[in-house]
This record gives structure tokens, sequence and C-alpha cells, in this order.
């Protein structure tokens, strides 16, 4: 076998998620969950400041981060809205700090404040109900959870982000689906 050295600009392959394919209202709700079981959850701990916290979603490429103390254990979800958002400017007044003294605690959603779906239910789902809850719930992620079984506990299989959903569709929410079915998933 033929052997060589590296060059100086050789970079380590980064996984690339699945491309999303364009859905439909009446295309299977699963379609629209980027699927934890194959696609590296992106986390990040309660004590980096928001403007790292910012700089590691650009670098990722997504407008959400899991937040773990203990992995795989989680904490709560922190996204680009909470980062850019009112939460900033409500806890630097409640705190009395500047604005890079915020960590992503500060602004984080706690685990037990998110909006979950449950698998089975989305599994059997289409898109127009994923739209419904959106539109009910107004947040920006839903989680996916699976329950528990005899392999395991309950785990966060899979999240459904507004953004990736309308990218998807490939026009807003409300061109998408002018009067949202009143059947909500959540």
């Amino acid at each position: 076998m033929t052997t060589y050295r590296f060059s100086e600009d050789t970079c380590i392959q980064q996984a690339q998620p699945k491309i999303k394919n364009h859905v439909f209202m009446d295309s299977p709700a699963l379609d629209v969950m980027t699927d934890l079981s194959v696609v590296k959850a992106e986390t990040i701990d309660p004590k980096t400041s928001i403007s790292s916290a910012e700089m590691v979603m650009i670098n990722r490429g997504v407008r959400a981060l899991f937040v773990t103390t203990n992995f795989p254990c989680v904490d709560g979800l922190v996204t680009a809205t909470d980062l850019r958002g009112n939460k900033p400017i409500d806890q630097r007044h409640l705190q009395q700090v500047v604005h890079h003294e915020l960590c992503v605690k500060d602004v984080m959603t706690p685990l037990s404040g998110l909006d979950i779906i449950d698998y089975d239910e989305l599994k059997n789902a289409y898109v127009d109900r994923v739209v419904a809850t959106f539109d009910k719930l107004k947040c920006t992620h839903l989680l996916v959870v699976q329950r528990a079984r005899d392999e395991g506990p309950a785990r966060i299989r899979g999240v459904i982000s507004v953004t990736q959903l309308k990218r998807q569709l490939s026009k807003s929410l409300m061109e998408a689906y002018p009067e949202p079915p009143t059947k909500a998933l959540a």
C-alpha cells in the first residue's frame, strides 16, 4: 500500500447532515425532524459566554444548542433568538452586569420549560400538524421525545426547528398554510 505525508492545509472531514428534502403539508411529519439517532446533537456548557455560544452556533451551522452540564443529560436549550432577543437585555438589567458577563445559563430555556412532542405520535402525523403546533405554541423549536422502553429510559430523539420547517416548505408558514388546522400535536 502506498503512503504519503499530509500537506499543511489538510483538514478533517466534517459530518454533513443529510440534505432535507422539500416537504408539503401532507408529507410525513418525520421528514421535518432532525433525528438525533442519525445526526450528532450539538451541545454547549451552561457557563459559556453568550458571545461564545453565538460563535459556536455560527461555526456549527445551527440555531440551537442543547445545554449540558453532564452529557448526555440535558439541562435545557439555547437558541439564536435567546442570544439575540430580549433575554440578554432583561438579564443585564436584572443582574446589573454588562453584556459580555452573561452566560448561556442566564438566557437558556430549562428542560422543564420546553415543549415536547411524543415520537410515536409524530410517526403517524403529517407536516400540517407540525405547522399547526408551531402556530399554536409560537415557539422556535420542538423537542421530540421517545418514551421509555425496556431497552432504556425516555430520551430526546429529535428536534424540529421552525426555521428548518420553513426552509423545507420553501415559503413562510402563513403562505404554506394560511388557515392552520385546528388540531395541533401538543
